[in-house]
C-alpha cells in the first residue's frame, strides 16, 4: 500500500486493534462528491459509480488480509477520437498488510538472492500505526483496472502511406554528404 499524503476521496479507515476474528464486512459507495475527486485524480471524464465490497481479517499475528471486489462505471476520453468512451471496471481484490515493525515485513536475503514467484501470492505491504485506509487501497486497485489507452471501437490512427521511391523510404539518412562519406568509407574496406 503506498504511503499517501493526501486523503483518499473513498478513505475508509479501519483500527487493526479491534478488528473481530471472523473479519469485518466494509461496504464503501462513493458518493458525487467522492466520484468527482476520483475522476479528477485518474483523469477520468467522470465517474458513475465506486463500489468496493470487501472482508477485512485479522492476518497471523499481527497482520490484516483485505479481500473483496471492486465495481466502478467510468467515462474517459478515447485516445485516437477523444470522444466519450464507457467502460465498466470489475477488479478483484487482495492485499496482506502488516506493521513496518513485522518481522514478516522485513526482506532479509540470505547468500544474496531473493526468489519470488510471480504466480504466487504478493509480499505483504506494510502499514504504520494501529490503522489502515482500506478505501485508499481500494482506490489503488480501482486505478490499476483503468484502461490507460481506451479506443472506441472502430476508431484507428490514420498514417501516411508508404512512400513507394526507395531513396524516399530510407528516409533522411540516405541523403546528403555524411551518407555519402560513410558509404565511400564502407566501400573502402
Amino acid at each position: 500500500m503506498s504511503n499517501r499524503q493526501e486523503t483518499s476521496p473513498v478513505s475508509f479507515r479501519v483500527n487493526v486493534l479491534r478488528l473481530p476474528r471472523k473479519g469485518m464486512p466494509v461496504d464503501i459507495e462513493a458518493d458525487a462528491v467522492a466520484r468527482t475527486a476520483l475522476a479528477e485524480a485518474h483523469a477520468l471524464l467522470s465517474v458513475e459509480r465506486f463500489r468496493a465490497e470487501l472482508m477485512v481479517r485479522p492476518w497471523k499475528s499481527d497482520g490484516v488480509r483485505v479481500i473483496g471486489r471492486v465495481r466502478a462505471d467510468i467515462t474517459q476520453a478515447c485516445v485516437v477520437t477523444l470522444e466519450p468512451l464507457t467502460a465498466r471496471i470489475d477488479a478483484e481484490m487482495a492485499a496482506t498488510l502488516v506493521p513496518e515493525t513485522s518481522r514478516l515485513a522485513r526482506n532479509e536475503l540470505e547468500g544474496g538472492e531473493f526468489i519470488l514467484d510471480a504466480e504466487g501470492p504478493d509480499l505483504p505491504d506494510t502499514f504504520a500505526g494501529d490503522t489502515i485506509d482500506i478505501g485508499a487501497l481500494a482506490e489503488e486497485f480501482f486505478a490499476l483496472a483503468i484502461d490507460p489507452y481506451p479506443r472506441k471501437p472502430g476508431s484507428a490512427v490514420e498514417t501516411e502511406p508508404a512512400p513507394e521511391d526507395p531513396a524516399e523510404r530510407a528516409g533522411p539518412l540516405h541523403k546528403g554528404p555524411l551518407y555519402e562519406g560513410l558509404r565511400k568509407l564502407g566501400q573502402k574496406s
